[in-house]
């Protein structure tokens, strides 16, 4: 009689627990997702629990805890990264009608394990006064010799260029992409370097004429504490380029519950949340990225840049690429 009222005991006090929290491993790091974290246990009464790390180091350590992980949810950004972990069996398949009608298609996973929750594009930046604009159009025609010695782009290790080039396989196949790699190669003002607003530095400084960039990094150095950030940035401006056959390239961060998750409601609350209007508009803003749904507000500097067409290609096609990505840029002497 004992054992089973010490047994009913521990069950109810697992289960107030249990109800009681969502443990977050994330490789974000910004200070809106802190803010957005309280705000959701304000709504829900849920305490949320936070593991920050790179992503490598979050899947590495999923994969070690196995079955004992405490992890309900994990939050990564890169298409790769979110592909790799569904790969290893990290996710779970969630069953939610909310995430499905408010997220586009080729913004989650096919199998709803993982859900993008924030877009950031791929584009080139331009020095202003170059005259280079008048001749910026699509991605493949960057590989064409009239851009010699005027390409800044970081390294080939860097997943935001590898999902660039998983892209282009998805739209013209290996051998193209290879050709393209070759011919970006050629055109570059000097060997890969430094991050992404390192090269938006170097063309606003004379080394180079267009850089290859994420857009959230442009917004990220207006009003920089770092002068020569916010010195350089005035100096350039966003140019949107397509795929000839589709749009203009955008990566996401995403999140997915974890395959042992002890509290998969409460993981399903939380990123059912991060994809509300209400979540979307801080989540997204306060990073300078875009919203995943519709109808949400876009921070004032975002908007400012205009507006652009969104590739054709599923975000699942550049994570399932990025191997063959990865050995092109290779063979390409993409350093």
């Amino acid at each position: 009689m004992l054992k089973k009222l010490f047994l009913g005991a521990f069950m109810l006090t697992s289960s107030i627990y249990a109800a009681s929290e969502v443990n977050i491993y994330s490789t974000r790091h910004y200070d809106t997702d802190k803010v957005l974290f309280k705000m959701f246990e304000e709504k829900t009464g849920i305490k949320v629990n936070v593991v920050k790390a790179k992503g490598s180091a979050l899947v590495q350590r999923l994969e070690s805890e196995g079955e004992k992980s405490p992890a309900d949810v994990l939050i990564t950004v890169d298409a790769a990264r979110l592909y790799t972990a569904k790969e290893k069996g990290l996710f779970q398949a969630i069953e939610s009608e909310k995430l499905i009608s408010s997220i586009p298609e080729k913004l989650r996973d096919k199998d709803n394990q993982w859900f993008g929750l924030t877009k950031r594009a791929r584009v080139t930046v331009y020095k202003l006064g170059s005259g280079v604009e008048k001749e910026l159009s699509t991605y493949e025609d960057l590989a064409d010799p009239k851009f010699k010695g005027k390409i800044m782009v970081r390294s080939s290790n860097n997943e935001y260029n590898q999902s660039l080039l998983a892209g282009m396989i998805a739209h013209h196949g290996e051998e193209y992409a290879l050709n393209w790699a070759k011919g970006v190669v050629a055109n570059m003002a000097m060997a890969p370097k430094g991050n992404d607003r390192y090269q938006v530095k170097a063309i606003a400084n004379g080394i180079g004429e267009i850089a290859i960039a994420n857009t959230y990094y442009i917004g990220k150095m207006v009003d920089n504490k770092d002068e020569s950030q916010a010195q350089a940035v005035k100096k350039v401006k966003i140019f949107f380029p397509k795929f000839e056959n589709g749009g203009t390239h955008v990566n996401v961060s995403g999140a997915g519950v974890a395959k042992y998750s002890p509290n998969k409601e409460n993981a399903i609350k939380f990123i059912e949340f991060l994809a509300s209007k209400d979540a979307q508009e801080l989540f997204a803003g306060g990073n300078f990225e875009y919203p995943v749904i519709e109808g949400v507000k876009r921070n004032p500097i975002v908007e400012s840049w205009g507006t652009f067409e969104d590739d054709t290609i599923s975000i699942n096609e550049l994570g399932k690429n990025n191997a063959a990505a990865v050995k092109i840029f290779d063979k390409a002497g993409w350093k």
